[in-house]
């Protein structure tokens, strides 16, 4: 009877051992997955959360997450209004839960939906824009061109459509300068 007891008491024993190893391998495997994340992939899987963000320069941003590209994020205000983020401004999320996607190849067509193109296609819909600098800054008009590392801006009064009569200038801003760029027209 005390061997069995023995034998039960050392089997217990090393399932507990067994089990401990198991989960120190299963937490340090999570920490390695998370170690790869960018901060893309754990914005992707918040999409539809409402969030709030503090960018440079832009100071507080809040709306619900609708996209993630290579170097943005598009929200929605309360307004209705569609704001794009330069994920180099973001320095901070608050409101994630707790999914995350995994890392994955952004893929050929994917990778090239780069700032650029987003503002190419603010461009393409002559939306009014308020753009604002990681210096705090705030410009309005509309995109008139965007090149490899500017976007030129028609400065107007935000409630007067882009008209060369209405245009008080045209102003080229480095792309890396841009913190936020947001609709003036809510659903644009």
């Amino acid at each position: 009877m005390r061997w069995q007891q023995l034998f039960a008491d050392l089997q217990a024993q090393f399932e507990e051992e067994e089990s401990g190893a198991e989960r120190a391998e299963v937490a340090s495997r999570a920490r390695a997955e998370i170690g790869g994340l960018r901060l893309a992939d754990r914005l992707r899987g918040a999409t539809g959360t409402p969030l709030s963000l503090h960018c440079g320069g832009a100071g507080r941003v809040s709306g619900v997450l609708l996209d993630v590209g290579t170097d943005w994020l598009l929200l929605e205000d309360d307004l209705g209004r569609e704001v794009l983020l330069a994920t180099a401004a973001v320095r901070s999320v608050a409101g994630l839960g707790r999914r995350t996607v995994t890392a994955e190849d952004a893929g050929p067509v994917r990778a090239r939906l780069d700032l650029r193109r987003a503002l190419r296609g603010l461009a393409r819909d002559r939306a009014v824009v308020q753009v604002v600098l990681d210096d705090g800054v705030a410009l309005s008009g509309t995109v008139d061109r965007v090149g490899a590392d500017y976007v030129e801006l028609a400065e107007h009064a935000v409630d007067t459509p882009r008209r060369a009569e209405a245009v008080q200038g045209v102003r080229a801003v480095v792309i890396a300068a841009v913190a936020i760029v947001r609709t003036v027209t809510p659903g644009i």
